[in-house]
């Protein structure tokens, strides 16, 4: 099923015609509401009226995160705030977080592009959608909320956490298809056999994950324990959120990125050159609808490669493979983005601890998990076990409260972590993802 079968099958000239009308209101909009555009393009001698090609979109300069850190919170807002209806937000280096913004034509956007990417998971208005997605600051939730609500579907806004209670509304409620993070659908399958509920006895039949990397083995794996097709989903705050691209049910190879809404780009990360079409590279995204926050192509940071090869159901828009990393050293904990600057900035406020760490992330029972290892100063580490209790406690409370990650804090004596001449080596990353 298709939800907006005219545009998601349009042929690869019209859709191309359509990018490049929406490419040229779009820059001509920023240029005259966006100073830091109007900067950026003079810079580069560019004008809007320049662009008369989709090609020409490699003429522009970049718009990088920092970019967008730099203008915080409004600065790069095309729409008065008066028109801005929603705001949400995701963690930055700073500790200030990227801000967008969207308008009520926006809403409508992202509802839709959720509705379509629900729509080509195989959901329908009868489905009953379990959405374990975060709500409030984090897109997740209320991104993929109001996209079933655009389809018809049934929603459930049950949020994460109380893993039990979301097995028994699963249960009692009949729900069909479920939304999460693919390691929090893994806990819950562990939960369920340990309370000795088998997912063949529930209504379940899709599940849609994204937030975190995953592989196929973990598909496999979700497979087996959920007795469900799961599916991948692509978004990033910045861009939309959820709903920028979409596996399909029937191809399952590759996410459908809806090009009439964004224009996507593979470039070599380190010299910025466009990498032709099947080579991995950086996902460079312009969005060519927005008016609350139109990013010209954005560095996403993500690797990945696309083709322009026709697919088995029906649409026409490129496909993205499934991410195999990023570009930068912002590593995913349980679907929450988080860089070792941020934990070190936390850790230099404290009394005691010295600027040494380490992180060390790993799965356990199907979670990511987190642990900080820090040294102190020799005279707190001989101090009463007591003291070095209460201080480990205070610090896994302020990465929590700050950062929304639950970590383990191990507390190590001096010059135990290792010492490095060139760039430290910050993080372990145990996990497997083949």
């Amino acid at each position: 099923m298709m939800f907006n079968e005219e545009f998601e099958t349009l042929p690869r000239q019209a859709l191309e015609a359509l990018q490049l009308k929406r490419l040229q209101l779009m820059l001509e909009r920023v240029y005259a509401n966006v100073p830091f555009y109007r900067t950026a393009f003079d810079g580069a001698g560019i004008r809007p009226a320049d662009i008369g090609s989709l090609q020409d979109l490699q003429r522009l300069p970049f718009t990088t995160k920092q970019n967008m850190r730099d203008s915080y919170p409004y600065g790069l807002f095309a729409s008065p705030l008066e028109e801005i209806v929603r705001i949400h937000a995701s963690s930055g280096t700073t500790g200030k977080p990227t801000v967008v913004g969207y308008t009520h034509r926006d809403i409508e956007m992202w509802s839709e592009l959720m509705a379509r990417s629900l729509a080509a998971a195989g959901a329908n208005r009868g489905d009953i959608i379990h959405n374990a997605y975060g709500y409030g600051l984090f897109t997740g939730g209320l991104g993929a909320h109001y996209g079933a609500e655009r389809l018809g579907a049934s929603v459930i806004p049950i949020s994460g956490g109380n893993t039990k209670r979301q097995i028994m509304i699963m249960q009692d409620f009949g729900s069909t298809i479920l939304t999460c993070t693919p390691s929090y659908a893994l806990f819950m399958a562990e939960e369920a056999r340990s309370e000795g509920i088998d997912f063949r006895d529930l209504k379940l039949r899709v599940g849609i994950f994204g937030a975190e990397p995953w592989s196929e083995a973990m598909r496999t794996e979700l497979e087996v324990k959920l007795n469900i097709t799961a599916l991948d989903i692509y978004g990033l705050s910045e861009i939309m959120g959820p709903g920028v691209a979409q596996e399909c049910f029937q191809g399952k190879s590759g996410l459908h990125i809806w090009e009439d809404h964004f224009i996507p780009e593979i470039i070599n990360p380190v010299t910025c050159e466009v990498m032709p079409e099947g080579t991995k590279g950086e996902l460079v995204i312009t969005t060519i609808t927005k008016q609350g926050i139109p990013l010209v192509r954005y560095r996403t940071r993500d690797i990945t490669s696309i083709t322009y090869e026709p697919c088995v159901c029906g649409r026409t828009h490129a496909r993205i493979a499934r991410l195999s990393g990023r570009s930068d050293d912002m590593i995913i904990i349980r679907g929450v983005n988080v860089f070792p600057s941020q934990i070190e900035s936390i850790l230099v406020g404290i009394e005691g601890v010295e600027p040494h760490y380490m992180l060390i992330i790993d799965r356990q029972d199907n979670l990511d998990t987190l642990e900080v290892q820090v040294e102190v100063d020799e005279h707190l580490f001989s101090d009463e076990v007591k003291v070095l209790q209460t201080l480990s406690l205070k610090i896994e409370k302020t990465i929590k409260e700050v950062l929304g990650v639950t970590s383990k804090v191990k507390l190590v004596e001096p010059r135990t972590i290792q010492r490095s001449e060139g760039k430290a080596t910050r993080v372990i990353d145990k996990r497997k993802l083949l």
